[in-house]
Formats: structure tokens, C-alpha cells, sequence
């Protein structure tokens, strides 16, 4: 059994992500996943495997080291199945509920006992939240939301920073009112190496990092708050307000829904790392991989990198995901890969989960 890296550094009992915070948007676009394909997805919460089956492929295999994030995808599926639009984004937590434990009910034909088990004892954070709200990462912007965030601005300009306005405004906004010494601190102290591995990501995950966390932080949200546009953009809405106000993630869009329910048994998720997988002889034609590289030393993702592409039918497309460990095709392995670049960095401009520095694509020759 071929063990990841991180999976020896980092704690995955619990429920690290209850939301996939990345955007699956662009991650199609990149992938190109043809009908009929087979696509590997690592599987966080299961948001953006999901999203993959909108493509029509065969196959859609969604990994992860964490049981807890597999029962999250479950859940989900069983969600699919068994309500309607509506009832699916209380249960998420995009919108509000008082039925959610209901809905929970509703998902249970299809739910082994051991999922059952798991999400009733996660149940109260289900009633208030939503099951997209009950990882430690959405804990995380919960206290930020409630209790650090208000120190820093009104709930009115709050309001006015996600309602839709042109982008000369967004940016005027953002410098008069938005960008103050308050903003500033907060970010130097919350979205610190040091509270964000307590808090957010797992301490393990900045083993890797060069260079000031806020900083990048700072860089990454005045882009997110200026650039592009929030009343298009869920991931910020959520921060800020615990739900999705006038946009939704891919997989949770209603053009969307009766293509994924009609996909769903094309879909299958393992507890099995990427290095185990690649070590299986499957072949794959769409590899969504997150940014499972920035964990790694130089010697490992090298090494896995190798294997993905032996594992890669002809013209496989790699998607993933760096925020401050660049990761790319290693230069050992420039000669069997085409670097998408051009497609890459316009898809970058786009990306609405705006946390990361970097969106790499690349083609299997």
C-alpha cells in the first residue's frame, strides 16, 4: 500500500472541508472532459466530482484519505436521489431551513449505517448550519464571520461590497471604504500561518510555504472584491454571510441537478490515496487533483507526478490547484506533457475561489 505523503502529517478523522472551495467552473473548462470518459477527482466534500458528471463521462472516481470526507460525498449522493432543488440547498445550508434534520430523514434509503451513524452525531451542527457548514474550514470563516469581521467593517458595507456593481465601482468601493487599517491588521493576525493552521487548514498543509500567508491573502481578496464580481461569486458570499445569496457553486445550480441525479451511479468513491490509485494499472482521461501537490516535497510530487502519467490515457488532461507552493510538471518530465498555459492563466482571471496563486493545466502527450 503506497501512502501519501501528507497522510502520515495531517489528522483526517474529522471533516476538514464540508464544501468543495474550489471552482468547478473553470476546473471543466480545463479538464474537457469528453463523453464517455473515465475522471479521477480528489473528493473533498464531493461538490466537484459531482460537477464532472454534467459532462456525460463513464466514470467519475473520487478519492480520498478521509473517511469523514467520504461520508460528506454519501450524503450528498443520497441528497440527489431523494430531494428536489429546493429541499437540496437547505440541507447544503444555502439557504434557510427549519427542517433540515427532515431532509436527513429523507436521505436515509439510500445511506449505510455506518453514514447515518456519522452525520446524526453531527446532527446540531447540520440543524444550524447545513451540512456544507459543518468542516473545521467553514468553522473557521463562521468565527470570522461572527466575530472577528464585524470589528472591522458594518454589516452595510458588507451588504454593499456583495451587491452587484460595475467593476470601475468594485474597485472604488473596495479603496475607499473596504481596504481600511482595520481590514489590514485583521488580515495580518487571523489569516496568520500560525491561526490558520489551528483554525483552517491543518498545520501540516504550510509545510512547504515560502513567503507571508496575509499577504497572499491580502492580494487574492482585493482581486476576488474588484476584479471579478462578488454577487457572482457563492464561496465569497459564504464567508460573509453563511449561505449562498445570488449565486451558487456548479454542482448546485438547478440547470444542473437533473443531469447530476441522472449521473449518479457513474460515480464512485474509494478511501485510497492518489499514489495507491496510480499503482492500480486504471487509466484515466480527467485528472482533477486539487492541490494535493502543494503537501509534498520536491522528491514526492515528482515521483507521483510520474505515476499519474502512466496512468494517463493519450491526451489526459491534469487540472490543479497552487496557492503558495508552486507546483508544476516537474522539468524531468517536460517531454511527455504539453503545458496549457495560455488556457490555464485566462482560466485563472476567472477563478472565483479566489484563495490560490496559481491554476496549472496540462496535457498528457
Amino acid at each position: 500500500m503506497n501512502k501519501s505523503e501528507v497522510e502520515n502529517k495531517a489528522d483526517f478523522s474529522l471533516i476538514r472541508y464540508a464544501q468543495c472551495w474550489e471552482d468547478a467552473d473553470i476546473l471543466l473548462e480545463a479538464l474537457a472532459i469528453k463523453e464517455g470518459a473515465t475522471c479521477l477527482s480528489i473528493a473533498s466534500a464531493g461538490d466537484n466530482a459531482l460537477a464532472m458528471l454534467t459532462r456525460n463521462p463513464a466514470k467519475v472516481i473520487a478519492l480520498d484519505l478521509s473517511q469523514a470526507q467520504l461520508e460528506c460525498v454519501a450524503l450528498r449522493v443520497a441528497a440527489y436521489r431523494h430531494l428536489d432543488h429546493e429541499e437540496l440547498l437547505e440541507l447544503i445550508g444555502s439557504s434557510h431551513s427549519s427542517r433540515r434534520k427532515t431532509l436527513m430523514e429523507k436521505c436515509r434509503p439510500s445511506l449505510k449505517a455506518d453514514t447515518i451513524s456519522f452525520w446524526q452525531s453531527r446532527m446540531e451542527d447540520v440543524e444550524k448550519y447545513g451540512i456544507g457548514g459543518a468542516g473545521k474550514f467553514e468553522h473557521y470563516f463562521r468565527i470570522f464571520k461572527d466575530y472577528v469581521h464585524p470589528l472591522v467593517h458594518s454589516r452595510k458595507i458588507t451588504e454593499e461590497l456583495l451587491q452587484d456593481k460595475p467593476q470601475e465601482n468594485r474597485h472604488t468601493f473596495y479603496e475607499r471604504h473596504w481596504n481600511t487599517w482595520r481590514w489590514k491588521l485583521m488580515l495580518n493576525i487571523f489569516f496568520s500561518r500560525h491561526v490558520m493552521g489551528k483554525h483552517g487548514r491543518d498545520k501540516a498543509f504550510f509545510d512547504y510555504v515560502e513567503g507571508s500567508v496575509p499577504a497572499h491573502v491580502e492580494r487574492r481578496t482585493r482581486y476576488a472584491m474588484s476584479d471579478l464580481n462578488p454577487a457572482e461569486n457563492p464561496y465569497l458570499q459564504w464567508i460573509f454571510t453563511g449561505r449562498h445569496t445570488t449565486a451558487l457553486p456548479c454542482a448546485l445550480r438547478k440547470e444542473n441537478f437533473d443531469l447530476i441525479r441522472d449521473n449518479l451511479d457513474r460515480l464512485e468513491w474509494r478511501l485510497q490515496s492518489v499514489e495507491d490509485f496510480t499503482a492500480s494499472g486504471e487509466k484515466t482521461d480527467a485528472f482533477n487533483l486539487s492541490d494535493i501537490f502543494e503537501y509534498m516535497s520536491e522528491d514526492a510530487y515528482e515521483a507521483l507526478y510520474r505515476n499519474l502519467l502512466d496512468s494517463a490515457n493519450s491526451g489526459a488532461r491534469f487540472a490543479y490547484w497552487n496557492m503558495m507552493v508552486p507546483r508544476f510538471a516537474p522539468q524531468s518530465l517536460q517531454n511527455r506533457v504539453i503545458q496549457k498555459t495560455e488556457l490555464a492563466e485566462k482560466l485563472f482571471k476567472e477563478d472565483k475561489a479566489f484563495f490560490y496563486s496559481r491554476f496549472v493545466v496540462e496535457e498528457a502527450i
